[in-house]
């Protein structure tokens, strides 16, 4: 396990009444691509807003490589918001050159990067249009690389997928595990679970203020696993297997194909176990597959926002 380069401790933040963050505490890993998820209103933009220090928690901690969050380390943590932040007048090229700077990087490295950038997007020639001329999709792509410019230890990208089409968005996971790989952490927030499934290390779920669940994507599921396997049967007694099967085990529905005399069976194992199970089946004919069903993280979602 990495060390964690990002700690939220006990963090609770209120608006008047409403309870936005309860004691929400969390460990981001270094090096790794971590999941914030919720429904809207969960208190996720909240904590965001906290990390970057636009708001202030009132009561808790945060800890940026072992050190309480402070001013200065705004240069360390690079932000792309869901409502894009660029001045819909300003030129794209001074606009990208000036948020540069702000970071702290010199006006000649910050031009040698936005070089290198805009060449590996294809955009050169936006460099003297306006923002309010770009599509929300090209908008974006400024956005991104203003937000990666300046090289931060940890990067926060809320929605980034939001207005990209699938191969523009497909750009930009690329990238995004890119920079992954050059030792950036990443945090990001979205509803686009199949980005989650392909992307993320470790994930977190805030729902209704409250941490839900938190920990590395593969020990989640298996929390969830159902302990029900995907089984194929070439065999000339599919009757007698499902029979025999329906005394011991909990059967789904199955389906039969008569080209190959091949049935297909969903089964729940309950106290049995997987062995057991094949055991029991090989007897009948040839085994074509095996395959435990692991639940998605859209259903995890769904299961775990549903019952609280």
């Amino acid at each position: 396990m990495n060390k964690s380069i990002l700690e939220v401790k006990n963090v609770v933040k209120k608006y008047g009444t409403k309870t936005a963050l309860n004691n929400v505490s969390l460990s981001i890993p270094q090096g790794s691509i971590y999941g914030l998820l919720g429904p809207n209103g969960a208190g996720k933009t909240s904590l965001i807003r906290i990390i970057n220090q636009i708001t202030f928690p009132d009561s808790g901690e945060i800890l940026l490589d072992g050190e309480k969050l402070q001013a200065h380390h705004v240069k360390y943590i690079g932000y792309m918001p869901e409502e894009r932040g660029l001045y819909k007048t300003m030129k794209v090229g001074e606009q990208a050159l000036y948020l540069a700077q702000l970071k702290g990087i010199s006006k000649i490295e910050a031009k040698k990067q936005l070089h290198y950038w805009f060449e590996k997007f294809e955009i050169t020639d936006w460099w003297d249009k306006k923002i309010h001329e770009l599509s929300k999709g090209m908008a974006q792509k400024v956005q991104f690389i203003v937000t990666v410019l300046h090289q931060p230890k940890l990067l926060i990208f809320d929605e980034p997928f939001s207005g990209f089409d699938p191969v523009n968005a497909n750009i930009i996971k690329d990238e995004i595990i890119e920079l992954k790989k050059k030792g950036s952490t990443i945090i990001f927030s979205t509803h686009r679970m199949e980005s989650v499934e392909e992307m993320c290390d470790e994930i977190a779920l805030i729902h209704k203020s409250n941490k839900l669940l938190d920990g590395s994507l593969i020990d989640i599921k298996k929390q969830f696993r159902s302990n029900t396997f995907e089984i194929g049967v070439i065999t000339q007694n599919q009757e007698q297997l499902k029979q025999t099967l329906q005394g011991k085990y909990e059967l789904g529905k199955a389906s039969f194909k008569s080209l190959n005399n091949e049935v297909q069976l969903l089964v729940s194992l309950g106290n049995h176990d997987a062995n057991e199970l094949l055991h029991d089946v090989i007897p009948f004919g040839q085994v074509t597959h095996f395959v435990e069903q692991i639940p998605s993280i859209n259903d995890i979602f769904i299961q775990t926002v549903t019952n609280n």
